[in-house]
């Protein structure tokens, strides 16, 4: 259960992380762009806030594993052998988690439920979170 409880704390982490990114973007968006509050202009601020936090994980992913936060709680993603993920696998997972998260946070409580407490995507992906201490 302490493993689970480091892995949620690394998630509220990463939200807030995500939320001072998203914050920033969606001020510059709004800077450029004027009001998104509907219409193209909102569907384009989704996308960018989409696709500029997926390119912070996928890179994070691929390069060292870790995100800051997952540094921080020393954590690390890496596929069924043990190594860092490729670009395809990243994208893919970001994807995936991203879906999962939609109905009511999915993949964080199968968390749960799993024997070896992985989120569902890892677990349809076979990628796994580890522990580094």
């Amino acid at each position: 259960m302490k493993y689970l409880i480091k892995r949620y704390l690394a998630v509220i982490y990463e939200a807030l992380l995500m939320l001072a990114l998203a914050l920033a973007l969606t001020a510059a968006y709004v800077l450029v762009v004027g009001d998104a509050s509907h219409g193209w202009r909102r569907l384009g601020l989704q996308m960018l806030l989409w696709l500029s936090i997926g390119a912070y994980f996928v890179r994070c992913w691929v390069v060292t594993g870790q995100t800051l936060a997952s540094q921080t709680w020393k954590l690390k993603v890496v596929d069924a052998e043990g190594r860092l993920l490729d670009w395809r696998l990243a994208l893919l997972r970001y994807g995936v988690a991203t879906l999962l998260l939609l109905p009511a946070g999915l993949t964080l409580w199968w968390a749960v439920l799993d024997r070896e407490q992985q989120f569902l995507h890892d677990r349809l992906l076979g990628t796994r979170i580890i522990s580094i201490t």
